[in-house]
């Protein structure tokens, strides 16, 4: 395809996505971008978040990281499913009894300002690194496709990216991003099934051939219990897993605001659970999409180092972008469905915490007030988020899905061990001493991550980094209990 090309399919695009935006958003107010209102349908909801949780990375790591790690991922993904049971059930009646628009302000009801300022602090981090990591794989492959044929810096490019973002959300928020998500996960999953179609139907396989043909390849191996020093062991996958929905879906502001959308909690409950339930068979899709990517690889003899591929990331959009025009359009769309989805609900998200929790602006304005102040947010948010995005390509050294989990079990550790500690018990705390505690337990974690092999007998430490650092914390606020 040529950059022109690409742009023209961008374009169209989000022509349909603005359409979507402008007449959802149009009439939104204050309680409309933060909450849509609370009247959004449950199932748009769960279908809409599918596309959310899987992003960018997902559409681009999880089918080259086949190659080296089988469908070990999906270890992990039965892990998701089970994280957003126990969210059903336990953390979103919670937040519905208390009325929650930001779910940090719970920290505040319970422990006090200390502790609620470090949980909207932590998360504004967490989600500014989490989405500019997102969005950072859509701008080096549009710089690989676009931006560099048409010798364009790639600062160009990162504001080019923002400023999509930042233009369907400022209007109506979540109201807009619940619609505009499930337009998006459509042409994902549509995105990914016709591109196994057109790669099997290339290799002359049909359906029944290709299931036989991954069921017999090494990378389909699933489920690993040999070696608990291997990253792959299951009881370290599942277990991550639930411990990591918990804490970037259920103690998220952006994956929960939608979710808050809903019109009670049982509406909620029922998005969370069928959510978690199509999200193994999307995941399922993906993996199965890297089997073929490999598999098509060695049948027409391609060397990839030949070609200057030597990341796993990286094999997905060669291989599209080489194989037809067909394939090359639909990837280009799952893409930016899937990147753009994730991207949209953050710049939202973080607009509502750092309005609501840090600027703590709806305690004090009026109404009038608040929108002034939630779009200077918005577009501050955007500006961070570009900045940030051209710091990552600067640092970028491994692969994009590894680096979203490590950052989130650093940042979100301790957002999960202030909520666990706040739920499970009922003792009160010296919480002006809250934040150095949130401080130093990632600092420990990671000191134990880096001398694990030589301190552990040769245990490696993966994404079950998150649960040791949501326990440091939890064992930091024991010792802040007050006596009396």
């Amino acid at each position: 395809m040529s950059p022109f090309s690409i742009l023209i399919t961008i374009a169209l695009y989000f022509v349909v996505l603005y359409t979507i935006s402008y007449f959802t958003g149009r009439k939104a107010d204050n309680a409309g971008f933060f909450s849509g209102n609370r009247r959004s349908p449950w199932y748009l909801v769960a279908f809409g978040t599918i596309g959310a949780a899987i992003s960018g990375v997902t559409y681009i790591s999880v089918p080259g990281m086949v190659a080296v790690s089988s469908f070990s991922y999906l270890q992990m993904v039965f892990g998701f499913a089970a994280g957003q049971l126990i969210i059903a059930f336990v953390l979103i009646p919670l937040y519905y009894k208390m009325n929650l628009v930001s779910i940090y302000e719970y920290l505040e009801n319970r422990f006090g300002v200390s502790t609620y300022k470090t949980g909207a602090w932590f998360f504004f981090i967490s989600k500014m690194l989490g989405a500019s990591v997102r969005l950072f794989v859509v701008c080096i492959v549009l710089q690989l496709l676009v931006f560099e044929p048409m010798h364009l810096p790639f600062i160009l490019n990162v504001f080019f990216t923002t400023g999509i973002v930042w233009l369907y959300t400022f209007r109506g928020g979540v109201k807009s991003v619940v619609w505009t998500d499930s337009l998006k996960t459509f042409c994902l999953i549509v995105s990914v099934g016709l591109t196994i179609y057109y790669i099997s139907k290339n290799l002359g396989m049909n359906t029944r051939n290709i299931w036989s043909l991954i069921g017999d390849s090494d990378m389909s191996k699933t489920f690993f219990f040999s070696n608990i020093n291997d990253k792959r062991f299951f009881w370290k996958q599942f277990l991550a897993g639930v411990f990591t929905t918990i804490a970037i879906t259920g103690l998220d502001q952006d994956m929960m605001q939608r979710t808050l959308s809903c019109r009670n909690f049982r509406d909620a409950r029922k998005n969370m659970i069928t959510g978690g339930i199509l999200q193994i068979f999307v995941n399922l899709l993906f993996l199965t999409l890297g089997v073929l990517l490999y598999i098509y690889i060695s049948d027409k003899h391609i060397d990839l180092q030949a070609e200057g591929i030597v990341k796993a990331d990286d094999v997905f959009p060669f291989l599209a972008m080489q194989f037809s025009p067909v394939v090359g359009v639909l990837f280009i769309i799952g893409l930016i469905s899937a990147a753009y989805s994730a991207a949209g609900s953050a710049l939202t998200a973080l607009t509502t915490s750092f309005t609501v929790d840090i600027l703590e602006s709806s305690k004090t304005k009026t109404n009038d007030q608040v929108a002034s102040i939630r779009k200077k947010v918005h577009a501050g948010m955007a500006i961070v988020m570009a900045i940030a995005i051209f710091i990552i390509n600067i640092l970028n050294n491994e692969s994009v899905i590894q680096t979203v989990y490590k950052v989130a079990s650093y940042t979100y550790g301790p957002l999960l061990g202030m909520f666990t500690f706040g739920i499970i018990t009922q003792w009160k705390i010296r919480e002006c001493w809250t934040p150095l505690v949130a401080i130093v337990s990632p600092i420990i974690c990671l000191v134990l991550d880096i001398n694990s092999k030589s301190w552990f007998n040769g245990y490696e430490f993966s994404h079950e980094r998150l649960i040791f650092n949501a326990l440091f914390t939890f064992i930091g606020l024991c010792l802040l209990i007050r006596r009396k």
